[in-house]
């Protein structure tokens, strides 16, 4: 279960990840963002963004609209 749902549907590169970055700005360690996108490069970019900013990716989905859920970690830079 999600604490948050961002809409990312039509953001191109880069910025649903500049979106998620502000969004997780405002949530505490272990909350849980849902991200919705449909930008091609989206899987590639949340994967690298999560692993170098210390955060856990729980689960994705690729599909038409791809879906991400993102455990915002304890020491997140």
């Amino acid at each position: 279960m999600a604490n948050k749902l961002l809409d990312c549907k039509k953001l191109n590169c880069p910025m649903p990840v500049v979106r998620i970055s502000q969004t997780m700005k405002n949530m505490s360690a272990g909350e849980i963002l849902e991200v919705e996108a449909t930008d091609p490069a989206f899987e590639a970019d949340i994967k690298a963004w999560v692993r170098q900013m210390g955060h856990e990716l729980v689960e994705f989905s690729n599909s038409p609209v791809q879906r991400a859920l993102i455990r915002k970690g304890q020491v997140a830079k």
